[in-house]
């Protein structure tokens, strides 16, 4: 099969990315790539730390054309980078500020080449390898998945023909591009559609707004649930954006109302995993449907649900409860209900986490919260559920009556725990782990104080 191109930017004036105010052409962005790209030291396997998105951007772009593999775990944790090495031992790093990880180090050029109309697009094979991703392996240890530039391409041109994202659009984006939605949607998306991408990541809710103002229109916001609140409740006045672009957790319908009439634009979820990448999306405000993308398909075999088609190299199965919204056992459209390990049966009755997250997160004053079903080694062996809150107007009693009203009371939880702060990851997820294990330590502390729930 014929080679793609890197970028779909046809003219090197193309704008292809954002610095505050100041334009990078498509002709200065290949510059860079072939400059970087001749500096790389040995090594085949990269993990990409450069915080600013272009200095990301044209650092994956030069291990592209390289031959190199871009390795994208989930965390950058001091073990999580030992068991990268360990996957690959020849893995280096790139960085465009301080890293504060044990590996060999590249650091992105302080001095870069003038743009030029000499540097060619680069075409790239459509079976090459430019990305392993990670999800958690069964022992413990990162189990790679292999993301080749053909299967990239068709899944991020897939999505911005669903959005009508196209040359015009600038992108910006809160949610780091080390993660696989980051990677897609602000960075793979901008390039194969011809849009230009923002480089910064900003994180406070008054800087994300200054950067949307700061870019011309039409303009797209990319960011996550736990973002979006946070910007919807900080902020009074909302720059105008003509799209916004939302994953990693679902969305209430009251929230994607919000968000569309305080920025005047469509909002639209996007779903998928670390296995398949992007698989369907919603327009959140019109209905709970989802929407695969362009050849994209689910299959029910039995008790078992797989996603094929498009970009999807092999049949992928999906850990999901999803229900068909069509008949027969080939679908593009369905209901998301939640995950398989989110169901909960207590005394007979059944729910999901998920449910009972969405009713938490609904009470007025709740600004975040989560279920969780406590470990078995955890402080008192309780079989019932617990609750982590960040509520600081409301008291357990007052919190308790409003959760009785919308959920059964065998889901109530206790313990019912207040924090300042839920300990969640750049992209607003919730690792479970980080979250079970505050949970252990508020039990023990509780159990230490003669404290009851």
């Amino acid at each position: 099969m014929s080679p793609l191109p890197l970028i779909a930017h046809h003219r090197p004036d193309a704008v292809l990315a954002w610095r505050s105010n100041t334009p990078i052409s498509a002709g200065q962005f290949l510059a860079e790539v072939a400059h970087v790209a001749g500096q790389l030291p040995p090594g085949r396997h990269v993990l990409n730390l450069c915080g600013d998105r272009y200095r990301f951007t044209v650092a994956l772009a030069a291990c592209i054309v390289s031959g190199r593999i871009s390795l994208l775990p989930s965390t950058h944790t001091p073990e999580m980078v030992r068991q990268m090495q360990r996957i690959a031992p020849d893995v280096f790093c790139i960085v465009d500020q301080g890293a504060g990880v044990e590996l060999p180090t590249f650091r992105y050029p302080e001095s870069v080449p003038p743009p030029g109309d000499g540097h060619a697009i680069p075409a790239i094979d459509r079976e090459q390898i430019v990305a392993q991703v990670f999800t958690s392996g069964s022992t413990g240890m990162p189990a790679p998945h292999a993301k080749r530039w053909g299967n990239l391409v068709r899944n991020v041109q897939a999505e911005a023909q669903r959005l009508g994202i196209g040359a015009d659009h600038a992108i910006l984006g809160t949610v780091p591009p080390q993660h696989m939605y980051g990677l897609e949607s602000t960075v793979l998306m901008p390039l194969q559609s011809g849009a230009a991408l923002h480089a910064g990541r900003p994180f406070y809710p008054a800087d994300i707004c200054a950067d949307l103002a700061s870019l011309p229109r039409p303009r797209v916001l990319v960011t996550t649930p736990y973002h979006l609140r946070a910007l919807l409740e900080d902020q009074a006045s909302l720059p105008a954006v003509d799209q916004i672009v939302s994953a990693t957790a679902p969305l209430s319908q009251d929230l994607a109302n919000e968000a569309e009439s305080r920025f005047g634009a469509p909002l639209h979820e996007i779903y998928g995993c670390t296995e398949t990448g992007q698989l369907a999306s919603r327009r959140t405000s019109a209905g709970a449907e989802w929407q695969t993308l362009a050849g994209v398909h689910l299959r029910r075999k039995g008790s078992a649900l797989w996603a094929e088609g498009g970009h999807i190299e092999h049949p992928t199965g999906l850990n999901d409860v999803i229900e068909f919204t069509g008949d027969g056992p080939l679908s593009t459209t369905f209901l998301l209900h939640g995950r398989h390990a989110d169901l909960v049966n207590i005394a007979g009755k059944r729910t999901s986490l998920a449910y009972l997250n969405h009713q938490l997160n609904a009470i007025p004053g709740v600004a975040d919260g989560v279920f969780l079903l406590p470990r078995e080694d955890s402080a008192d062996r309780i079989g019932r559920l617990a609750a982590l809150v960040v509520a600081p107007g409301l008291t357990p009693a007052a919190l308790t009556r409003a959760l009785r009203a919308h959920i059964d009371p065998v889901f109530l939880p206790r313990p019912l725990l207040f924090v300042d702060a839920l300990p969640r990851s750049a992209t607003g997820k919730l690792p479970s782990q980080a979250a079970q294990d505050l949970l252990a330590l508020l039990l023990q502390v509780r159990s230490a104080t003669g404290m009851t729930a």
